[in-house]
């Protein structure tokens, strides 16, 4: 049986990028809340590293394809976020809600198919654990000129020592 940390490394490897290190976020800010049994990430661009790879408007200079390939990086980012945070994707009872925002040209109208690339990975990654409510909205700008930002809500379960 295949794990979710294996599957996340196969989504990783999909996406041809690598990601060492911590993953960096772009304020003041921590990138994850746990509060309880919910975790709340953050905001997340399609950065690796230092760089934010998919920049622009999708539907001008950037198509939905290079929109969906930035919502599954921004999931990844997540994903890695949580796994450090709660020491194993295991934790993840169920993503609960997630929000997507595009950086949208005037005439595009597809910011469901940018998030179903996210909520795709999801899916793939923690099974049916993965399914979960989603808002998907069209924007003006975004941080870094990032062309997608995604943010999760999560359900986690307790350690081993019954700690949340």
């Amino acid at each position: 049986m295949t794990t979710r940390t294996q599957r996340l490394q196969q989504a990783i490897a999909d996406t041809g990028h690598t990601f060492q290190g911590p993953i960096l976020g772009g304020g003041d800010y921590v990138p994850v809340v746990h509060d309880g049994d919910v975790a709340y990430v953050s905001g997340q661009v399609p950065r690796v590293g230092r760089k934010v790879v998919v920049t622009g408007r999708v539907g001008g200079s950037v198509t939905l394809a290079e929109a969906q390939q930035a919502a599954r990086i921004c999931a990844i980012r997540g994903l890695l976020l949580l796994q450090a945070q709660l020491g194993d994707l295991d934790r993840i009872a169920r993503v609960l809600r997630v929000g997507v925002y595009v950086q949208s040209a005037a005439t595009f109208t597809q910011q469901s198919e940018v998030a179903d690339a996210a909520s795709a990975l999801l899916k793939t990654v923690l099974g049916d654990a993965g399914a979960h409510t989603r808002t998907s909205v069209g924007v003006y700008q975004l941080p870094k000129d990032a062309s997608v930002e995604i943010e999760m809500t999560v359900r986690t379960r307790p350690t081993a020592s019954g700690t949340a």
